[in-house]
């Protein structure tokens, strides 16, 4: 997981608290429905970087590989669609 990635997982948590504060949801179904729309924030901004660079902004990489310094070449990399 790269900075980019960590970086657009917390903004779909924080949004997506926020969200919450605002509509203060009574059960999980209302939960669920304020969760998607703070995903759907950090996928739209995803796409519109990944746009912007060319590049896909998800890696197959976790924190240990990272940490190692071990990187996969954005060609040999397979990223499924979200």
């Amino acid at each position: 997981m790269t900075n980019l990635e960590l970086v657009l997982h917390f903004l779909a948590e924080a949004t997506k608290s926020e969200i919450s504060k605002e509509k203060k949801p009574k059960n999980i179904a209302e939960n669920k429905v304020i969760a998607r729309q703070g995903g759907t924030i950090a996928g739209n901004t995803r796409k519109e970087i990944e746009a912007k660079t060319g590049q896909k902004v998800v890696s197959l990489q976790n924190a240990k590989q990272l940490k190692k310094g071990s990187e996969m070449k954005p060609e040999n990399r397979e990223v499924p669609e979200l």
